[in-house]
Order: C-alpha cells, then sequence, then structure tokens
C-alpha cells in the first residue's frame, strides 16, 4: 500500500486511550507495544507479501527476516511467531512449493530463537507468506521512530537496492551474483543491530527501512520527533553489483508513491546524482535498521557494527533542529 494510503485507511481505527498501549498507530511505528507490567512489555506486529525470487526456501527466510525485523526495530526480542499463508492449493494440491516456503521461515525464527507456534493459511490465487511476530521489550528501553534529537548522527546496517534487483530478476534481467548478493542481505536479520546499538550505549530513535524506502521511512521519523533530516547520498551504501541496474526500467511502482509521498516535505541540494537519488526512494524488502544515534555514542556504534559483521555500518546523516515552514528532508550530495 502506498504510504500516503496508511493515514487515510487509519482514520477508520478509533484511537486506543488505554494507557498501557505505549505505542499505537499515531506515529505509524514499526510494531505495536502494549505494557503487561512495569518490567514488561508486548511487542506485536505482522507483515507478509509475494513472492520476490523464485527459490521457495530463501523467499520464505526474506519473508521472515522482515517480519521479524519490526520487533528489533521497536528494540525488542522476538518470542513467538505465527505463519501467515495464502496459497493456490486448488491448482497445486501437491503443495509443490510451501512446504520450502514454511522452511525457510522456521529457520529464520529459529536463529532467531523465536517458536513458532502455528498460524493461518487461506486459498489463493497469488502466493503470499509471512509472519505474525510477538516479542518482549522492557517499556523503559522501547525505541521509536518519533524520538530522534537534533545532533543525532544517522547510521544504516544494510545497502540499499533491493528494489532494482528484485524488479531485474522478475524481468530476467538480474546476474546470479547480483541476486546472491541481495539475497544475502535480505535474509540477514537485524538482530545484529540492534545488539550493536544497545552495545553501545543506546539510541534515541529507530526504525527499519523496507516499502517506504529510506525516503518514506525516514520522513516518517522526521515528522514524529519534530526535527530535519539530513541525508548525503555519497554516503548511501549499496548492494555490490546494484550500480547498473539504476535505471528506469528497474524502478518499482513504490519508488513513484515514495517519491510522491515525501515530494512536500524535501528541499534537494545542488548539483545532485539523479541515479543516486533514486536509490533514496527505492522500496526495499527486508532492508536494514536505520538508527539516530547522539554524536558522542557514534564512534562506539561503528565499533560494534564492524564486530558483529553488519553488513553495512555507514554514516548517512544526522538530525537538525526544524521550524514550521521548513522541509522534514533535506537531501545534500
Amino acid at each position: 500500500m502506498p504510504p500516503g494510503s496508511i493515514s487515510q485507511v487509519l482514520r477508520f481505527v478509533p484511537p486506543s486511550n488505554d494507557p498501557n498501549l505505549l505505542v499505537g498507530t499515531r506515529t505509524h511505528d514499526d510494531a505495536g507495544v502494549y505494557r503487561l507490567r512495569d518490567d514488561l512489555a508486548l511487542v506485536q506486529t505482522v507483515d507478509f507479501f509475494p513472492p520476490v525470487v523464485d527459490d521457495a526456501f530463501i523467499y520464505g527466510q526474506i519473508a521472515a527476516a522482515n517480519a521479524l525485523s519490526d520487533v528489533y526495530a521497536m528494540n525488542g526480542e522476538p518470542k513467538t511467531a505465527m505463519n501467515l499463508v495464502g496459497y493456490p492449493d486448488d491448482t497445486d494440491p501437491a503443495l509443490t512449493w510451501l512446504g520450502d516456503i514454511l522452511a525457510g521461515g522456521a529457520e529464520r525464527c529459529a536463529k532467531a530463537g523465536a517458536a513458532i507456534v502455528g498460524g493461518h493459511t487461506v486459498r489463493d490465487r497469488e502466493i503470499k507468506f509471512g509472519l505474525s511476530v510477538t516479542g518482549i521489550a522492557h517499556p523503559d528501553e522501547v525505541l521509536t521512530n518519533a524520538t530522534a534529537r537534533p545532533g543525532d548522527r544517522l547510521f544504516l546496517t544494510k545497502p540499499l537496492g533491493t528494489g532494482f534487483v528484485t524488479t531485474a530478476h522478475r524481468a530476467r534481467k538480474c546476474p546470479d551474483a547480483l541476486l546472491t548478493e541481495a539475497c544475502a542481505s535480505m535474509v540477514e536479520l537485524n538482530q545484529s543491530g540492534r545488539d550493536a546499538l544497545r552495545a553501545a550505549g543506546g539510541a534515541h530513535a529507530l526504525t527499519d527501512i523496507t516499502g517506504f524506502g529510506l525516503a518514506g521511512h525516514l520522513l516518517e521519523m522526521a515528522e514524529g520527533s519534530g526535527v530535519q533530516a539530513t541525508i548525503r547520498l555519497g554516503r548511501l551504501p549499496l548492494i555490490r553489483g546494484v550500480e547498473p541496474f539504476i535505471q528506469k526500467r528497474f524502478f518499482t511502482r513504490a519508488s513513484k508513491t515514495n517519491r510522491e509521498y515525501v515530494a512536500p516535505h524535501l528541499q534537494l541540494g545542488p548539483s545532485l546524482d539523479g541515479r543516486l537519488l533514486e536509490v533514496f526512494f527505492d522500496a526495499q524488502t527486508s532492508g536494514g535498521l536505520l538508527i539516530s544515534i547522539a554524536p558522542d555514542r557514534a564512534a562506539e556504534l561503528v565499533s560494534q557494527l564492524q564486530s558483529r559483521k553488519a553488513l553495512a555500518f555507514a554514516e548517512i546523516g544526522d538530525i537538525r533542529p526544524w521550524k514550521a515552514g521548513q522541509p522534514h528532508l533535506l537531501v545534500e550530495s
């Protein structure tokens, strides 16, 4: 669903006045958080989508990693998961793909330490798979996308470009080596990034980069926090080998809607590389964590990301004060 449509949908959802609901729908955060007691909160999320690759096992891994990521993006710990499946069993009664999909999802859940406790399946003409995930966190340690502070540094923990790669793959134009590189990123759990920021002493704000792209998710962070976020295109980490595929025929429909969504809140600096700007809007699948952290903890965060072999540990920008009438996003070269 285009990012601009989310608010239209949420207007039909009555707001909750429950004081124990710590994170609901107001900030478009990655997951909901509900306080059970003073030292324990539930973190709940759900995510599913059609296949992005032809290998059923890897697709299952990607979809599971993507769903689990929302718990990590709240600084939580995944504990249980339920499979969500749409499958054309009337045209594939042997369930040719389904076993491998579920096996891939189970492998990622096991890696995350989350137990699969069941699920739900419906007949669908198009295959869809994902998870409903429940995690836990200490209420005082929950991180949201709405608490970035002026002076913070912005870090990204995975390279960008999966939208270009998966589109090229569907068009049968993607080299095997590039697809392998992208899949390695998409199946990677964001646990390492979450652990790194904890070891660095904590962050101010946190989110993960998925379908709204870096642009859309950064806008949600900037608006929710009442700040301006500045991005430097030349610092964006890219999937190795993706550069030749940053071209119009491999742009996703979501990239267009992401651009339209952020346009009223975006200021572009001079002499920008137009191709790199498209990376800013590119819709990601199972992308990395976007961390807003105090400058005196930035060096330790990089050290911790390096020691945990994070796929990227790129400082891509910073957070600045914002005044009414100013854009929330500033992109520089």
